[in-house]
């Protein structure tokens, strides 16, 4: 392969971005990205040049509690799907700082093994306080690598509580990680996990423990009611670490997807996925836009109105909204 020439850091042609990206030039998907993520000018440009080019990657989320594994999972997972000769894109997203570099810094050691691999692209992206955390920039960054020709993108969240949440609203298929000693069932339950997962992962299995947190999940998975036809969860045990169990965290992948195909919950959920990115978008532009307003001080008239009891909130926000 010839080189690509350099990008520079001037104007911007987004149409040879784009077209460089989808030959799988490293440079042009990672400027790319970085347009997204500084909500450059450019982003509406990047996202209508991209719309018609993705659709085609599958989407599989990685999450779970701290210190289960998740990085040297998706490490192994990255080398398992490149066995099978799909290209893979990994996405490892820091929901709260860009600063943090502990946990950013280990993904990338963690993935050294595919650094030099020309059918892996990876990313370390933040959220930086966006309205909407994780949706802001994580699906324009998605649609990037799917344009760019991967055939699989895992995303990776180093956060825990709410970013598990939106990483399965993000995600095709959202592969859940526990492990021994991180907690019993019944915390799993009441964090939220056992809602959102479609293959969970009891990683480091071969620790004392390993077999009643299987226990656990398989009886809290048999309580919820299933319709016919309904994906039935697996629950697989892995040691990522040794490479253990990743092929059949593979294959349990793409029996999922073949599953959606099948039943049409595949377009359910990118199209329930799409509608929140456009709420999204919607309410951040209607929230610089309130700023906007509240700038002339209409927004603190407004609420002396209310104070007073010249008007309800109700009211004042539909003379806000007006405004706007």
């Amino acid at each position: 392969m010839v080189p690509s020439p350099p990008l520079g850091r001037g104007a911007v042609a987004v149409p040879e971005l784009v077209e460089r990206a989808r030959d799988g030039d490293p440079r042009a998907i990672a400027r790319l990205i970085s347009l997204v993520e500084d909500a450059s000018p450019l982003v509406r440009e990047v996202s209508a040049a991209l719309a018609p080019l993705t659709g085609h990657a599958h989407i599989v989320g990685i999450t779970g509690p701290p210190g289960v594994g998740k990085s040297t999972t998706t490490s192994a997972l990255v080398t398992e799907l490149r066995r099978t000769g799909k290209r893979v894109g990994v996405l490892a997203v820091d929901p709260s700082s860009p600063f943090s570099g502990g946990a950013l810094l280990g993904d990338r050691v963690r993935m050294q093994d595919h650094a030099t691999d020309d059918g892996v692209y990876i990313r370390s992206m933040a959220t930086r306080g966006h309205l909407g955390g994780l949706a802001w920039a994580t699906p324009q960054a998605l649609r990037v690598l799917d344009a760019g020709g991967c055939d699989v993108v895992v995303i990776e969240t180093v956060g825990v509580g709410q970013s598990e949440v939106d990483i399965a609203g993000l995600a095709d298929t959202t592969v859940i990680l526990l492990a021994p000693g991180m907690g019993d069932g019944v915390q799993a339950a009441k964090a939220g996990i056992l809602e959102i997962g479609d293959i969970y992962v009891v990683n480091k299995a071969d620790r004392d423990g390993a077999s009643q947190v299987t226990r656990d999940l398989r009886s809290m998975l048999s309580l919820g009611t299933r319709e016919e036809g309904s994906w039935r969860q697996p629950i697989i045990k892995a040691v990522a670490s040794r490479s253990e169990g990743i092929d059949e965290i593979v294959r349990q992948v793409d029996a999922h997807r073949e599953w959606m195909d099948g039943s049409g919950e595949l377009a359910r959920r990118r199209t329930h996925r799409i509608r929140d990115e456009i709420e999204t978008i919607a309410v951040t532009a209607l929230r610089e836009k309130f700023a906007d307003v509240s700038g002339d001080a209409r927004l603190d008239l407004l609420a002396a109105a209310v104070l007073a009891g010249e008007t309800d909130p109700f009211a004042a926000a539909d003379t806000l909204i007006d405004a706007v």
